[in-house]
């Protein structure tokens, strides 16, 4: 594209006695920074290693050629999450701003971006916060002499409930899991449903016989507890009949957010303190359950499961569709929340270093998940006397249902289950805060009477989330909460990570925004991570995006459709966030004097050669100069356009 022909002086670079003298940033504008550098690689760390990295990674790498999956997994990660991650945290640290005040700074006319992944952390708080609830009840429910999802005689249970007993998964002697002579493959589905479903009612049998003969679908314990006790599903239909608020889950909700309220009401102070415990805390926790974990019976066979490879598998398009995913989602591009974490740094901090060592140990806390995870399925494996496959799963179902009912059956479960859950409440919290910092970081910077009056905004966002919060804790609130977890942060989060690897590298430039991360740490990047931005991150996203449309279906739940309107309200909601970005730049463009083409160079021109000209530090045309800035802002939009200098790969 063409730029305005003007020309910068001799002090383009923001560093010491320039722009951004004294680590303040560009314009020298005053910023509160991290109390230690530590305390914003814990953040970050807290941020990106959440509760997917427990109950996702480990079932993908297992269902999609066991270690073999780490081969299109590291692929993704080095041409597309890392550079994606690496890119936020630069933009966060050079402009230091939030999400919308940067993208105004960097490229104008596509400040929408910045309203954009505000609006996406805005929705995913939404729910993301109940699944941190769940964790909490299933924390105080632990508080018990008997672990309340090991007994089938509580007032939630139902006639087709069994505890976790060898005798009730094998067939044979006493044909436990039969009511009929049901073939093989029916006995099968049986157990799997046992393990993992989270149907309101289980499926009777009849008196025939053969491959069509039903049986009856036993549940265990631990999912009647889940589906009964904690969610009550049975008492909903779907998400057109939400039923009654259930106050238990309506409180554990509130405390969430009373811990997220004193966590981050005084900002970065506060909220960098508190991840010493929360982001160090499930480090711990996983190391003591690891070393529980293998020295259980059979969990070898567990492991081998998990890490045995089959390269056959990587051969598949899905699979490498799974390895992005997880990629992109774990490391949390998109959400505002890097570049947040990211403007609080000092100017001259070596975000390069910090880029690469937190992206190392996301993915080394996956892969060090799998080894829990597998150790404890293998295990129950034994128990039940099933094959892995049967009782392997992921999402809720595997940290609520299938990983209570092990611990349920370990000499001192209650210690297992506190510390267990304690470790998803932390994972949760950490993710929450980032999410919630990253609206308000944005909205303090966009608009200052919110950052003056930081507490007030903070408790009202709080209670609006809860607010809407509720609807999630109600009798049939896991299929409101189940609709907004599948649309409002897959697609939309996609949509504008892409953007903004256009507007930075196809808009800003790929050498002026590497020319910015030299004048930070002090060398600019190398070949590598420029071919990464300009093609291959692009490329990356836009593999995820066309593939998952692609292979889009309605949304379903177990048995239950979701029906039209429930969809279109899906779409809606994802949509709107990504329509901020033709929204704002037709708004720019309406709102900006000038012809087309003076609208379009002005609003493309980065916000610090506006302050540069009206400085001094950018050359204009001879008259131009001591004019004043709104003439210096004229001046700039009707620069004679030239090429733009050639840029290296």
């Amino acid at each position: 594209m063409q730029t305005a022909r003007c020309t910068r002086g001799p002090n383009r670079g923001a560093g010491p006695g320039g722009g951004a003298g004294g680590g303040n940033g560009p314009g020298g504008e005053h910023r509160e920074t991290w109390g230690k550098k530590v305390d914003f690689l814990l953040s970050v760390i807290g941020f990106a290693v959440d509760l997917a990295n427990v109950w996702r990674f480990p079932y993908l790498c297992y269902k999609n050629g066991g270690g073999a999956f780490l081969v299109p997994y590291c692929i993704m990660l080095l041409i597309g999450g890392i550079p994606l991650f690496y890119m936020e945290l630069a933009l966060g640290q050079f402009h230091r701003k939030g999400s919308i005040t940067c993208w105004g700074r960097i490229v104008p006319l596509f400040k929408g971006i910045g309203y954009a992944v505000a609006l996406i952390a805005f929705y995913v708080d939404f729910y993301y916060n109940v699944i941190i609830a769940w964790a909490l009840r299933f924390f105080f429910a632990s508080f018990t002499s008997l672990l309340p999802w090991t007994t089938c005689d509580n007032p939630w249970n139902t006639p087709y409930c069994r505890p976790l007993e060898r005798s009730m998964w094998m067939g044979g002697e006493d044909d436990a899991l039969n009511a009929t002579n049901t073939t093989a493959a029916a006995a099968t589905a049986t157990t799997r449903y046992f393990l993992s479903t989270t149907s309101p009612a289980p499926t009777t049998a009849t008196n025939r016989t053969g491959d069509d003969a039903p049986s009856i679908h036993y549940t265990s314990a631990a999912s009647e507890y889940f589906n009964r006790a904690v969610l009550e599903l049975q008492h909903s239909n779907g998400i057109h009949d939400l039923g009654n608020i259930k106050w238990d889950m309506a409180l554990c909700l509130l405390a969430v957010y009373v811990i997220c309220y004193f966590s981050l009401w005084k900002g970065i102070s506060t909220s960098g303190k508190v991840v010493w415990f929360t982001a160090l805390f499930p480090y711990a926790v996983l190391a003591i359950l690891l070393v529980r974990g293998v020295t259980l019976p059979g969990s070898a066979e567990g492991i081998k499961y998990y890490l045995n490879p089959n390269f056959s598998a990587i051969t598949k398009p899905e699979v490498w569709v799974d390895a992005a995913t997880q990629v992109f989602f774990s490391l949390g591009p998109g959400f505002g929340v890097l570049l947040a974490y990211a403007s609080y740094n000092k100017y001259h901090n070596n975000v390069y270093q910090d880029a690469l060592l937190t992206s190392f140990i996301n993915s080394a806390t996956s892969f060090v998940s799998g080894f829990v995870i597998f150790s404890v399925l293998g295990y129950m494996s034994l128990v039940s006397g099933r094959n892995i496959q049967d009782v392997a799963t992921e999402g809720p179902g595997l940290v609520f249902i299938v990983y209570p009912a092990a611990i349920s059956t370990m000499p001192g479960s209650i210690f297992w289950a506190l510390i267990f859950f304690m470790m998803l409440l932390t994972l949760g919290l950490d993710s929450s805060f980032g999410g919630s910092e990253a609206i308000i970081t944005a909205l303090s910077d966009e608009f200052p009477l919110i950052g003056r009056h930081r507490e007030i905004f903070v408790l009202c966002l709080f209670t609006l989330y809860f607010i809407v919060g509720l609807a999630s804790c109600s009798q049939g609130g896991f299929y409101f909460f189940h609709l907004l977890d599948r649309y409002a942060a897959g697609y939309s989060m996609l949509f504008a990570v892409l953007f903004e690897t256009i507007a930075i590298s196809w808009i800003y430039g790929t050498q002026r925004f590497c020319d910015d991360i030299k004048d930070m740490i002090g060398f600019a990047p190398g070949i590598y991570w420029r071919f990464c931005w300009r093609f291959a991150a692009p490329l990356f996203l836009m593999f995820i995006i066309v593939y998952g449309l692609i292979g889009y279906e309605p949304l379903t739940y177990e048995d239950y459709i979701y029906p039209a309107w429930a969809n279109v309200l899906g779409w809606l909601i994802a949509g709107s966030s990504v329509a901020m970005i033709p929204g704002v730049a037709a708004f720019k463009l309406l709102t900006t004097p000038g012809t087309f083409c003076q609208r379009m160079r002005y609003l493309t021109t980065p916000w610090r050669d506006h302050q540069m000209a009206v400085n001094g530090s950018l050359s204009l045309p001879h008259d131009a100069v001591g004019s004043s800035p709104e003439e210096v802002r004229l001046r700039l939009m009707t620069c004679e356009a030239e090429p733009a200098e050639p840029e290296d790969v």
